[in-house]
């Protein structure tokens, strides 16, 4: 247990010295600023558009915003946010296997699966950290200028969001364990969440799938309700763990 907590504690220098989490840190908070920065400024630029959209032929009176605008900004943000984490954290062990810094942690008697458990927490933490960090800013951001209790199941909405975060590490780990390199493990995950979109087309498969988690818009307007998401929540929160499981077998076999 010491050498877990140990190797954690290295993997959190490694972030901070590679200057990842600061750059993760930054990206969160400047999104979680955004979003009600950018509802609370919209009619203002209506405002200032008002005439060439005259012109168009277009007319907007009266335009009203709310705490509403601003959470259908975050839900739209989270995605690139969750883009700019999986490139940057994508390399967890295809760097090591490069560089040949894995071999000197076993070699020093550190347990392969030991190794693989520390590098998922740190990404646990990090995504955790920046993701309810961003949800927080935006929350509080909202306060100042509407009422956050128009928006339904926020806080649902918000642990799906989480939720689908932790399955997209646990991709990360599969593929950084199956392949070698930066582009396999991004092809993996990428491949794996595209695929779950295009079958989530159909729309009675769709409500099992963990891309159902992503739709967080439909939570808080009160279009769909919270037992509608259950059947996704609950095999996301499966594949999540048989990926982590398939991966510490294929990690201890590896030819490093």
């Amino acid at each position: 247990m010491k050498s877990l907590i140990t190797f954690i504690k290295k993997e959190f220098l490694g972030q901070i010295r590679s200057v990842k989490l600061i750059i993760l840190v930054a990206l969160f908070v400047l999104f979680g600023i955004m979003n009600p920065a950018i509802a609370k400024i919209t009619p203002w630029l209506f405002e200032l558009l008002e005439d060439v959209l005259a012109e168009s032929g277009m007319a907007i009176t009266n335009l009203q915003v709310s705490a509403m605008d601003s959470w259908v900004q975050f839900f739209k943000n989270i995605p690139m946010a969750l883009i700019v984490f999986v490139i940057l954290e994508g390399t967890i062990l295809t760097k090591e296997y490069s560089s040949g810094t894995l071999i000197l942690s076993l070699t020093k008697g550190l347990e392969r699966f030991k190794v693989l458990i520390s590098k998922i927490t740190v990404l646990i933490i990090v995504w955790s950290l920046c993701y309810w960090l961003c949800f927080a800013i935006t929350y509080f951001g909202n306060m100042l200028f509407w009422d956050n209790s128009i928006a339904q199941n926020l806080a649902f909405s918000a642990i799906c969001w989480w939720l689908f975060g932790i399955f997209i590490i646990s991709l990360i780990a599969l593929f950084s364990t199956a392949g070698k390199s930066i582009a396999a493990v991004l092809l993996g995950t990428g491949g794996a969440v595209f695929a779950f979109s295009i079958i989530g087309l159909i729309p009675k498969i769709n409500r099992f799938l963990p891309t159902m988690l992503t739709d967080g818009n439909s939570l808080v307007y009160g279009l769909l309700k919270v037992e509608d998401y259950l059947p996704s929540f609950a095999i996301t929160i499966g594949l999540t763990v048989i990926c982590l499981a398939v991966s510490i077998p294929i990690f201890n076999k590896k030819q490093l």
